[in-house]
């Protein structure tokens, strides 16, 4: 039995607002499926709901008139997976989106959950970290908007203020045009299973043979997800070559804080993050118009 002592279901957007300022200690539940894992560990008792799942207005894919990519919260990873829009520009936001959970999952699943439950283990924040995600977040009497790589805190906690709610992902076209990428999760079970480690990479090239842009999002690889800095400065102009693809693996490595669990050690991880980050490079270098680097 799960333990939930109020429940409210807000038919839109403005009454989600008006009823999490008057009460900024419930709990916003869409899918539901991190919050009820929660409950049913006991991590959440006496639970008071507010569910936004009915607000059709926060379910949209749109793409803008600058071509920016706006994603409701609300969108389930089965729609993300299939939205026409999503396969033709961020194919690997799709390929992010496929590996999260089974199909029962996905179908209830929202990225928006995805991303505010905090977890680093999140399939979604790799890629958007990788994309130079922006977020969306409203209260009744503010918006602001903040860089996904700045809204995770530490683990479980991010910057989500009381009273907020997260009502758009926005991927600005510098952050997708003329990039490929790769979105690669490694987990012990090959299927329905957490991550040991995900690994999204995305580059533009320049002339077909340097990279003009690398961006490289892990997840698992330390508290929070986070982006490899050091890998991507060096990638920048150089030739693409096996070379410079394992010396950006190997500066990857620099930016994680990875810890030992029952899933996989420290050491292990890190050897992780050193090969797949070059697995994921490759893949992306021809998804981006270049040659096939052995």
């Amino acid at each position: 039995m799960y333990d939930i002592k109020e429940y409210y279901e807000a038919k839109n957007l403005e009454q989600a607002l008006e009823t999490l300022a008057a009460d900024p200690g419930l709990t916003v539940v869409a899918g539901g499926t991190d919050v009820l894992i929660k409950m049913h560990h006991g991590r959440i008792e006496k639970a008071r709901l507010l569910s936004i799942r009915r607000i059709a207005s926060l379910a949209g894919i749109t793409v803008g008139a600058d071509v920016t990519i706006g994603i409701g919260p609300l969108a389930t990873f089965t729609r993300l997976s299939r939205d026409e829009q999503i396969k033709e520009n961020l194919p690997i936001l799709v390929e992010a989106a496929l590996s999260m959970g089974g199909p029962q999952i996905r179908n209830v699943a929202t990225i928006g959950g995805n991303i505010c439950n905090g977890a680093t283990s999140a399939d979604s924040a790799p890629t958007l970290f990788a994309l130079n995600a922006r977020l969306v977040l409203k209260s009744k009497k503010d918006e602001r908007i903040v860089p996904i790589n700045e809204f995770y805190l530490g683990p479980g906690k991010v910057d989500l203020l009381p009273g907020e709610i997260l009502t758009e992902i926005r991927i600005d076209p510098a952050d997708y045009r003329g990039f490929g990428g790769h979105y690669i999760k490694f987990s012990m079970r090959k299927a329905m299973d957490i991550a040991t480690l995900g690994v999204a990479v995305t580059c533009r090239l320049a002339g077909g043979d340097a990279f003009a842009d690398v961006r490289i999002g892990l997840g698992v690889a330390g508290p929070t997800p986070l982006r490899c800095r050091e890998a991507e400065e060096f990638a920048r102009g150089k030739v693409v070559s096996a070379e410079t693809i394992a010396e950006i693996g190997r500066l990857a490595v620099k930016s994680t804080r990875a810890r030992t669990s029952w899933r996989a050690s420290r050491e292990y991880r890190e050897h992780l993050v050193v090969e797949l980050v070059q697995r994921a490079l490759k893949t992306a270098v021809v998804r981006a118009g270049g040659v096939e680097i052995a």
